[in-house]
Order: structure tokens, then C-alpha cells, then sequence
């Protein structure tokens, strides 16, 4: 039961329901489940750009902080790895090696972890275990809707959620046309605004969708 799962990044899901949350949600690399992760907007937004190759905000955000300070010194993160789910909170640890072939392990919150891993371009895995008691079977996507929706419900008190306000939200952009949206997606990078990103981001896969 302690075999190590590869895993993916599937996306990452707004929730229309709790405004604010986020669940990233990863999946097996060979198989069909899938583990829906909530995590906070500034988490949620570091890791969209990461995957965004073609994106730069204008100053580094703190994970690319990390990267800077590896690259200066010689550290890669290896890999990551999810060991422990316990009241709703996943654990994760990251696995870093020097120049010299060193390895070490530092513990880390989830959303932290998967984020460098993304801009190191290191793989992703969890437990058996975890996967087991924290993994969903999804055969059609308003099941999937549904169960994340549930999740969010459950985990709304955890520490890396930030709620926000109508006036944060942003306004209305159905009706736009997805080129009208990655041209204002830029301007909201340019100006350091990641929650008007995070939402322009999430209408474009709508459209895609």
C-alpha cells in the first residue's frame, strides 16, 4: 500500500459555488483516478503561470524566487511526493539534490510543492494510500463538477483558502471572444492582478470547454 503513484496535472477548477476556492486537480498517470486538491488563489495562480510557458508576470513571483535561488546554487528539486491526507490536509514532501548528488527532504505544504515542481519540470507522485482514500473514479464531467463541489464544501475552513468578494471577483465576461480574453488575460498579468487572470483564464477554457 505504499507504492508511489505517478501523477499529472489535470487542471485546475474554479468553483462557482464558493468563490475564491480553487482544487487542483491531479490524476494518474496510468489509471482513472483522480485527486482534487483545494488550494489557495495565490497557490492556484502560481501554478497556472507556470504551466502558461508563454506568460511572464512582470516580477518574479516567490516560487520563481526558489527557482532563482536553486539554479545560483546548484539545487534541482528532484521530485515530490504527497505521503500523508489527514483531516482534510494533504502533506507533502519535496525532494532536493545538489550539485554533488545529495539528496535532502523538507517538508512542505501541497500547493507549494507542486508549484516548484512544475517550473523544475520534476514528477509528481503520492502514496497508494493517499490515493486510495483521497482518489475519485470520474466517468463524466458532471459528476466531476459535483464531487469537487463537495470537496470544496468540506475543506472551506482550510488555512490555504482565501475567500473574496463580489467587487474582487471581477465583472461579467460572457460574451467575449477568446482572443478579446488572452489579450486582456496579458494586461492582467502586466499589472500584477492574478485574481482578474485566474478568472479571464477560466472563462478562456469555458470557451475551449
Amino acid at each position: 500500500m505504499n507504492n508511489l503513484i505517478s501523477l499529472v496535472i489535470k487542471g485546475i477548477s474554479y468553483s462557482q459555488t464558493q468563490t475564491g476556492a480553487y482544487a487542483l486537480i491531479l490524476e494518474e498517470e496510468s489509471g482513472l483516478r483522480k485527486l482534487p486538491i483545494i488550494i489557495g488563489s495565490f497557490e492556484a495562480q502560481s501554478i497556472a503561470l507556470a504551466l502558461e510557458k508563454d506568460i511572464n508576470p512582470p516580477r518574479p513571483l516567490t516560487h520563481d524566487l526558489f527557482v532563482s535561488l536553486g539554479e545560483s546554487f546548484g539545487i534541482q528539486v528532484e521530485s515530490v511526493y504527497i505521503y500523508k491526507l489527514e483531516d482534510g490536509v494533504f502533506y507533502s514532501n519535496i525532494v532536493f539534490v545538489d550539485e554533488h548528488g545529495k539528496r535532502s527532504e523538507i517538508d512542505s505544504r501541497t500547493s507549494d510543492a507542486i508549484a516548484l515542481a512544475v517550473r523544475f519540470n520534476a514528477p509528481i507522485f503520492a502514496y497508494e494510500h493517499v490515493v486510495e482514500k483521497a482518489g475519485i473514479h470520474l466517468d463524466i464531467i458532471q459528476e466531476e463538477e459535483e464531487l469537487l463541489n463537495d470537496a470544496i464544501d468540506d475543506l472551506e475552513n482550510d488555512d490555504e483558502i482565501h475567500f473574496l468578494n463580489e467587487e474582487e471577483f471581477g465583472s461579467d465576461f460572457s460574451g467575449w471572444s477568446k482572443e478579446e480574453l488572452e489579450e486582456e488575460m496579458k494586461k492582467a498579468v502586466m499589472n500584477e492582478d492574478y485574481e482578474l487572470e485566474a478568472r479571464l483564464r477560466d472563462e478562456i477554457e469555458n470557451l475551449k470547454n
